[in-house]
């Protein structure tokens, strides 16, 4: 009973350590060159994103009002 057990464990250990369907990691960009390099240039792109995204989220983008001045944040004077 406790070798059925732990055969199921470590079959279910080993199902849930895999990525999708496949045994092994599969590989996370094309083989085709030019495909590859389209890939790659998304993701840089994306990678890039976050950084604005984050700083739009927390309000960081704006201007301070924390200034002797007014802020507007507009283009009027």
């Amino acid at each position: 009973m406790r070798a059925k057990l732990a055969f199921l464990t470590l079959l279910g250990g080993l199902l849930f350590g895999a990525e999708g369907c496949a045994p092994v990691p599969l590989p996370r960009y094309a083989a085709f060159q030019p495909r590859r390099v389209e890939e790659l240039l998304v993701d840089s792109e994306n990678m890039r994103q976050i950084g604005d995204e984050w700083e739009r989220f927390w309000f960081l983008d704006q201007p301070s009002h924390m200034t002797p001045w007014r802020t507007h944040g507009g283009l009027g004077f």
